[in-house]
């Protein structure tokens, strides 16, 4: 599939991964939305200024949306603005995550909540709000950066709360396949 051109949406793009997809796309011409919480340097460098910056260098054009992706009107409008920048959307790549690999015990129920919130809700409401512009497309995608799911006790093991998160994401990426199988939006 060529991306020249085509719309796709990265959550959690302005650093890590998220901005190594967003670089390697506008390579090949895509219109990059930015997203993230990070307008300005924190502790970690890179914001969504700065990474859509480096789209348009690299050839691709950029839209930065600063988005809070637990927040439903804030992922709203960055659909919004994404289909009244762009035109619609090809490619939602649900990116956006928050880790703590301790054991139970040692997470505190509002990190336990921010990885539920982010890694599991925001792959469901991001999704939710792309699906009618994904089948627009007429041949969107979904991609969410989670693992396969594997019920073996090392994966829960001392980080069961991030564990049980990603496989949320993961569970959503199966049902909405089998939700979306016979529209042209693939889930993976």
């Amino acid at each position: 599939m060529s991306l020249n051109g085509k719309n796709i949406i990265i959550t959690g793009s302005s650093r890590g991964i998220g901005r190594a997809m967003a670089l390697r796309f506008a390579k090949d011409g895509a219109n990059v939305v930015i997203t993230g919480k990070s307008a300005t340097e924190g502790k970690l460098p890179g914001t969504i200024f700065s990474v859509a910056e480096e789209v348009e260098a690299a050839g691709g054009k950029a839209l930065a949306i600063q988005v809070d992706v637990r927040e439903e009107e804030q992922v709203q409008n960055m659909v919004n603005k994404t289909v009244e920048t762009f035109g619609g959307i090809d490619v939602l790549i649900n990116n956006a995550g928050a880790i703590q690999l301790t054991p139970l015990e040692q997470t505190q129920p509002k990190r336990m909540d921010l990885m539920l919130d982010i890694n599991s809700r925001a792959t469901l409401l991001c999704s939710h709000y792309c699906i009618p512009e994904l089948k627009k497309a007429g041949g969107g995608h979904i991609v969410s950066l989670s693992p396969p799911i594997d019920m073996n006790p090392k994966w829960f093991g001392n980080h069961v709360a991030y564990t049980i998160s990603k496989y949320g994401m993961s569970m959503a990426t199966i049902g909405l396949a089998e939700e979306l199988k016979e529209v042209p939006v693939s889930v993976n």
